[in-house]
């Protein structure tokens, strides 16, 4: 009994971790967004996420736009930024809201 309840609430913990996604820092601003051509939509629906500047192999790289379609209507897409802490820079991950 008391190990089931342990592996619960280890699994809960796992869980809880794996929705508070993945942080990155730099020591580094990333460089200026670049401008996008995006063309027309593939299909009715689809929302338009402009491209930004991830983290990968130890430095920037950049992630292009892409047509997406949301996941429920009416959702709205919050993109991902670079916020400065200190001396370093904190990746915050895109999310629907």
């Amino acid at each position: 009994m008391k190990r089931a309840s342990l592996l619960a609430t280890v699994f809960a913990m796992l869980s809880l971790a794996a929705c508070a996604g993945v942080v990155y820092y730099s020591n580094v601003p990333p460089p200026p967004l670049r401008a996008e051509a995006f063309g027309v939509a593939p299909g009715p629906g689809y929302v338009w996420v402009n491209g930004y500047w991830g983290w990968s192999g130890g430095a920037h790289a950049w992630v292009a736009g892409r047509w997406v379609r949301p996941p429920r209507p009416h959702a709205v897409w919050v993109a991902p930024y670079w916020e400065r802490q200190g001396a370093r820079y904190r990746f915050h991950e895109g999310r629907w809201r």
